[in-house]
């Protein structure tokens, strides 16, 4: 034990405390207004908002300390935040014991892929060109996200964005990224651009929420949102460490995204999963050189999105006054690295080269269809273009497999 304390320090320093909180950041800004509008259209209470602000915060920072302290890789834990737009749509057609129920029905489904294995050998058995170009396509939009922030705010997010390039040329102890937040921060607060909410601030304990069971809640929300977990979040997450030249345990992140989603029902949260972005900004290169100490931002991260979940009711309403340019735009810095090697792994691959663009083009659309967002899609549709007309690389690559599963029976 004091061993792992001990491997857990040394690994803590400025870039992986940095990443883990600017990751924090950006899960406790932009994706937390979704939340609490969702909650306002459907009719929620104060205290029923806080309360699945709590479960989805508390028990994703929770599950990410645990995948991260388990395995010591960056696998960060949140929610499904296209999950939180489509709670958003059905909390307006069902009551939240409704919700609920539908909920614990998505966790149920999810942890029942994960302990069937399944998922884990659907994710070996995707070529890894394609699963990057989803990545590439799902999260282009933070980078265009930084650009489209110059032109609202050309101040806040062309000094920020100044602010890295200079860094990075010539200030090497500090990570560039958080040098440009603290910049950006102080110019927003110069001009006065930090703007309160209407929620008060207020200390709120979480309540129990009951589950009801309705089919069509069921249809509506459960399967969509247990196809949102599994395919854009775990999937973002895998290709994202994948592409960092980790091997993440699939199954097990499958499994416990389940459980997170069957416990957070009971609170009202709609999900806590494996999560995609915060894992991109954890695994990148802004968290450091070494590989293997980058599992330290995700410590980080957990532990504020634990104190942010226990304390949703008085930090929402300053954390939410942050400039949403500003978070843009250093979500787009942060993704920086990311985006590149996912490009580089997608393209300098000879093979499923037609597929990994209609993964790419699908994933950049942003198509919904039956509720279920892009990404999965852009897997899908990347896997049938390339078994349509890159057969041979599908050849290929189990002749490939099977050989390398040989040598390493002959190694052993």
């Amino acid at each position: 034990m004091k061993n792992e304390q001990g491997n857990l320090l040394k690994h803590l320093n400025v870039n992986t405390i940095s990443a883990g909180t600017l990751a924090a950041i950006f899960g406790c800004t932009g994706p937390a207004l979704i939340v609490i509008g969702g909650a306002q259209n459907g009719g929620l209470t104060q205290a029923e908002t806080i309360s699945w602000l709590f479960a989805i915060y508390f028990f994703g920072g929770l599950l990410g300390l645990i995948l991260s302290l388990k395995y010591k890789q960056p696998i960060a834990g949140a929610y499904s935040i296209p999950g939180a737009v489509l709670v958003a749509g059905a909390l307006t057609h069902f009551s939240l014991s409704e919700a609920a129920g539908a909920y614990l029905v998505s966790g149920i489904i999810v942890f029942v892929l994960g302990i069937s294995g399944l998922i884990g050998k659907v994710m070996h058995w995707l070529p890894v060109p394609i699963v990057m170009a989803m990545i590439v396509g799902a999260m282009i939009r933070f980078g265009t996200g930084m650009i489209t922030s110059v032109e609202e705010a050309p101040l806040i997010a062309g000094t920020a964005i100044l602010v890295y390039l200079v860094s990075s040329r010539f200030i090497s102890k500090v990570p560039p990224i958080l040098t440009a937040f603290l910049v950006a921060v102080l110019l927003a607060l110069g001009m006065n651009q930090f703007q309160m909410g209407t929620m008060e601030s207020s200390f709120i304990l979480p309540g129990f929420v009951a589950p009801s069971f309705s089919i069509d809640a069921i249809f509506s929300i459960s399967i969509p949102l247990a196809l949102l977990v599994i395919g854009a979040e775990n999937a973002q997450a895998s290709g994202v460490l994948i592409a960092q030249d980790y091997k993440p345990p699939i199954n097990a992140m499958t499994i416990l995204s389940g459980v997170g989603g069957i416990i957070t029902s009971l609170f009202g949260g709609h999900n806590a999963n494996v999560a995609g972005p915060m894992t991109a900004i954890c695994a990148s290169e802004e968290a450091g050189k070494d590989k293997k100490g980058r599992y330290a931002s995700v410590v980080v991260n957990g532990v504020l999105f634990v104190a942010f979940g226990l304390l949703a009711g008085v930090a929402v309403p300053f954390v939410t006054a942050m400039p949403s340019v500003l978070i843009g735009t250093v979500a787009g810095l942060a993704m920086i690295g990311v985006l590149l090697s996912s490009l580089q792994s997608a393209f300098s691959n000879p093979r499923f080269q037609i597929g990994s663009f209609f993964a790419l083009v699908i994933g950049m659309s942003g198509v919904s269809f039956f509720n279920i967002s892009s990404p999965f899609w852009a897997i899908l549709g990347g896997v049938l273009v390339s078994l349509i007309i890159e057969k041979k690389d599908f050849d290929e690559l189990k002749q490939n497999r099977k050989e390398s599963a040989r040598t390493h029976v002959e190694t052993a």
